[in-house]
Parts: C-alpha cells; sequence; structure tokens
C-alpha cells in the first residue's frame, strides 16, 4: 500500500490518497493545512507527441529504445500515458515506426505509458501553409489497403489518424477506420465546411491542434476552423505552449468549446543536442530553436512542433483562464474522454498520480513524484 498527500488540484482540499497496486483505493480528506502540501492529481495525458528530449517516433532509424525514451523522459514531466505521434513519410518509413512502439510495448513499464499511436498524415493538405512542415513529397490521399497495413502493423495500438477531408477517399477512409476502432481527427486541412461535415457524418471526432496547420490568411467567414469549433461532434485538441495560439485565440476556443470537448495536446518533438545548436529535425528538417522557446523552420518561418510538455500547456491556461483545476482538467479528464479511457481520479481508477509544486505565475507545474500504474517514475 502507498500513501500520498497533497492538496488535490480539482477541490483544492487536502487529501490522502490510498493506493494498492496499480489501483486507486481511496481519496479521503486530511485534516491538514492544504497549503502546506504539494498539489496533487491525475497523471497529464498527451494525444500528440512526435518526440521528446532524445527520444523520436520518426527517428530515421526507429526502434523501441527511441519510444521508451520518450516515455522516461515525459514521465518526469507528469505525462503518464501518450500517444506517439507518427509524421507524414513514406509507407515504409510509416510501417517501421509503428512496428518500433509496438516492439517498446513488449516492455510492460512502456506499455504502461504508450495509450496507443496517433499518425499525423500523409493524406493531409498539400498547400503551403495548411501542410505546416510535413514533406510535400509524401502527402497523399488516403487508401484502405495502406490503412490495413498500418492496422496490421500496429497490432491494436492505432487509436488516431489525422487527415484532410479534401481528399477523394476520405470520407470512405473515415468510415473504415472508425468500423476497425480507430479515431478520426481533422487536421492540416484547406477543406471546406460542407467537406468537413461529410467526414464527420462518417465519423470522425477529433480536431488536430486546432488553428495551428492553416493559411495565414483565411477568408472572414466561413473557413475550416470556424466550422470545426461550430461542430459539437469534433473535440479539439489545442497546443498551449505561449507560441501556436496568442493568449485571445486560445481563450476563445476554450470558450466555444467548453461545452463539448477541448484538450490540451503538446505536439512536442525530439529536441536531441545537434538540434538545439542549430539542425535537422526528423519533424520539418532544417529547424531553428529561438530564445523564446519557439522552434521554426529556418526557410518558411513555420513552427515544426514544439520543445513545451503539457506541463507548460497546463500553467498557460492556468493564467489565462484563473483556474488550475480547469487547465488541469483539461490535461487529463478531457484527453481521457477523448479517448475513450476509463474514468481518472476515483476510487477504482488506475493510479497514475503526480504531485507538484506550482503557484500563480509559474510557467510550468513542477512534478516532485509521479505514479505509473502504481509504479514509481523518475522524476
Amino acid at each position: 500500500m502507498t500513501l500520498l498527500r497533497g492538496r488535490d488540484v480539482f477541490s483544492g482540499e487536502a487529501v490522502e490518497l490510498v493506493v494498492e497496486r496499480d489501483k486507486i483505493v481511496e481519496i479521503r480528506p486530511l485534516a491538514a493545512s492544504a497549503a502546506s502540501l504539494p498539489w496533487i492529481g491525475p497523471g497529464l495525458i498527451d494525444l500528440q507527441v512526435n518526440g521528446h528530449a532524445e527520444g523520436d517516433a520518426n527517428a530515421a532509424q526507429p526502434d523501441a529504445s527511441q519510444i521508451a525514451a520518450m516515455s522516461r523522459s515525459l514521465s518526469a514531466r507528469g505525462v503518464t500515458r501518450f500517444l506517439p505521434t507518427i509524421i507524414t513519410a513514406s509507407e515504409s518509413d510509416i510501417i517501421s515506426r509503428i512496428r518500433a512502439v509496438v516492439d517498446a510495448c513488449a516492455d510492460p513499464a512502456i506499455a504502461r505509458s504508450v495509450a496507443g499511436i496517433h499518425i499525423e498524415g500523409p493524406s493531409l493538405s498539400e498547400q503551403d501553409g495548411p501542410r505546416g512542415v510535413h514533406p510535400l513529397a509524401h502527402i497523399r490521399p488516403p487508401r484502405i489497403d495502406e490503412l490495413q497495413r498500418w492496422l496490421d502493423a500496429a497490432s491494436g495500438l492505432l487509436r488516431v489518424v489525422t487527415l484532410s477531408p479534401h481528399h477523394d477517399g476520405a470520407v470512405e477512409a473515415t468510415r473504415f477506420l472508425v468500423a476497425n476502432g480507430v479515431q478520426v481527427s481533422i487536421g492540416h486541412t484547406h477543406a471546406d465546411e460542407e467537406q468537413i461535415r461529410a467526414v464527420v457524418d462518417a465519423g470522425a471526432t477529433l480536431s488536430t491542434h486546432l488553428g495551428n496547420g492553416a493559411h495565414g490568411v483565411l477568408p472572414r467567414h466561413p473557413n475550416y476552423i470556424w466550422s470545426q469549433l461550430a461542430e459539437p461532434r469534433l473535440r479539439a485538441g489545442v497546443i498551449a505552449d505561449g507560441h501556436h495560439l496568442p493568449d485571445s485565440t486560445l481563450a476563445t476556443m476554450l470558450a466555444a468549446k467548453r461545452d463539448h470537448g477541448i484538450f490540451l495536446v503538446s505536439d512536442a518533438v525530439a529536441t536531441p543536442a545537434a538540434l538545439r545548436h542549430g539542425g535537422e529535425s526528423t519533424v520539418g528538417g532544417g529547424v531553428e530553436l529561438a530564445s523564446d522557446g519557439a522552434l521554426r523552420h529556418v526557410a518558411t518561418g513555420y513552427l515544426a512542433g514544439s520543445v513545451q510538455t503539457l506541463d507548460v500547456g497546463v500553467a498557460t491556461v492556468a493564467r489565462i483562464t484563473d483556474s488550475l483545476a480547469t487547465a488541469y482538467a483539461l490535461a487529463t479528464h478531457a484527453p481521457a474522454a477523448a479517448l475513450g479511457l476509463p474514468a481518472l481520479w476515483q476510487p477504482g481508477a488506475r493510479a497514475d498520480v503526480v504531485q507538484f509544486e506550482w503557484a500563480p505565475g509559474d510557467t510550468e507545474i513542477h512534478p516532485v513524484r509521479v505514479l505509473i500504474a502504481g509504479e514509481p517514475a523518475t522524476v
């Protein structure tokens, strides 16, 4: 049995958490001053992680060690479950990267933190702006035979596919994926409202980093951002790293989607030492890490993923909304609901727990203890 004490991130009250094996047994009130305790809450859940630190889901030579490295470094940031996200590439490269995740999950410690695989592309917009830094040479319409080969390689781990509804075959692909237990997310698109509605009718349920992967200049209305904001059947992922969305835009999206689904993602990428000093990223190619922490493609200036993780996202939204509880829910309960995971933070739930320090004005939360399915992670 493990006992953890803290200030409940949702209620603000002092609580004692009772953990047995991999489950939360009880969350009980504690007769102590909450102000003297660290914050405590469920583990963060990130549905879009291209890589982190030395680990890379898009490595040129993919292997299980890349995913294991992501798991270790993300857990130190309070992320207890994540979707390694594989971006646009040749089919053979995508398959190799899928297999690396599957191989990594042969280790139970890694399988506890990998909630599945997210494939972002290759059926995205071919237009500059919406395409972002995805390689144009590998943009292609969806094909059912290729999707089936992904499913075969993924051994049940494929959970989300991001595509653009403008492609011929997008509706058919959406139906196929949904029938095979995969959620379809709209992203990197220039689709019109009718095309968006068609894939939603076919079963699409998510929007990928809404507000990014877009043209620099859009029609006032309608446009594909408004269409997705207004669609109650779409839950939207948003990047709250201080670079991808201005505060006012993020606040508006949070308000627009609060009744029908919004959650935080990091869109984090691998940042090995060679990249931090200027180099080639597996997401975008030649990039530069600016002094303000933004990672940008050298030639176009487009953002090439993020170097920040959900610990920053939580603090960013807490500042914008003046509510740590709201921000924390958007990085835990909301992504869990979007992915269809069991309920968190109640007796019987998996013991994914983070104790952390945070005060108003902090730019990130600071984990001091992390449990993943009841097992301690290195912080």
